[in-house]
């Protein structure tokens, strides 16, 4: 048995970690706002993050699992807190790799500002930096898009809700650009291999190794509803993100190193059908809806 403390715990990512490793037998402990509802079996600090205060003095823990920073700071205040810990896993984002960088991405490369996702990738990069200096040991995950229970954006929600209202889907021109995913379930077990060998690498690219199309992804999630979409091109004069769940910009993950200690990842059409059966269950979960349909209807 680990003890665990989780940053967050209540939503997505860190909610599905925190039940994972709960099931696990593990003594996670959540350190959240206390806004939404702790997962069963968990110890909960209830605190900002960025005003620890002497909360944390004295306390250890087997793993930090640092799943919702954003910035440096978020990660200083948790590292200069006083509490005591082993092994330091931080949650970063393929958004440090500037969108330049030749394809696939790979750990080795130069990282920087990527003008698509702008601060996001550049405060993530921050919080890598101090990381790595301060904690030499950490490992650093970089992440394509995540998906699976409790995803709390409107991405295959979004695909989902039209499939099943039988609505056309308007797809940002021939549907060729690519997407590269990762299951919240993956992401456990490859933090599990992390803490069970320590490998000498301490940065992993995370994800699947097959991309899919736009146009291959929406097929997939409408099947997995029942429905055969009727797709309806838009051209690349319109701004996608009025109308689509994703940035204009596709790219591509090589994730080698991670696949030489955990060589399988969940299908995508098993993942995505255990997302859509859960979110048939909770269609209000998914609390941060864009008005992509209200502009659809408007304009086309």
């Amino acid at each position: 048995m680990m003890t665990i403390l989780i940053t967050g715990g209540t939503t997505f990512v860190s909610k599905y970690a925190a039940e994972y490793f709960v099931a696990k037998g593990h003594d996670v402990t959540v350190l959240n706002r206390g806004s939404r509802p702790q997962v069963g079996g968990v110890t909960h600090i209830n605190c900002d993050r960025t005003q620890l205060e002497n909360l944390l003095i004295g306390e250890h823990f087997d793993v930090i699992l640092d799943i919702t920073a954003y910035t440096e700071e978020h990660v200083r205040t948790l590292v200069e807190s006083g509490v005591a810990f082993d092994d330091y896993i931080f949650i970063s984002s393929s958004a440090v790799y500037p969108e330049t960088n030749p394809q696939p991405f790979t750990e080795e490369q130069a990282c920087g500002r990527n003008s698509v996702w702008g601060d996001y990738g550049t405060n993530k990069l921050k919080a890598e930096r101090y990381l790595a200096e301060k904690v030499p040991g950490a490992y650093i995950l970089r992440p394509p898009y995540f998906y699976g229970m409790y995803d709390n954006l409107y991405r295959e929600a979004f695909v989902f809700d039209c499939a099943m209202q039988d609505r056309p889907f308007y797809l940002p021109g021939e549907g060729e650009m690519k997407l590269q995913f990762f299951h919240v379930r993956d992401l456990c077990r490859f933090i599990e291999i992390l803490l069970e060998k320590h490998p000498e690498e301490k940065i992993f690219n995370v994800g699947n190794k097959e991309t899919v199309t736009v146009k291959e992804w929406v097929e997939i999630c409408y099947t997995i509803a029942g429905k055969k979409p009727e797709f309806v091109s838009v051209d690349k004069s319109v701004f996608q993100r009025n109308y689509f769940c994703f940035h204009d910009y596709d790219y591509v993950l090589d994730v080698s190193r991670q696949s030489e200690f955990m060589p399988d990842t969940l299908p995508l059409e098993q993942g995505l059908r255990e997302e859509f059966e859960w979110y048939k269950d909770n269609p209000d979960s998914v609390y941060r809806r864009n008005p992509y349909m209200e502009y659809i209807d408007n304009n086309f």
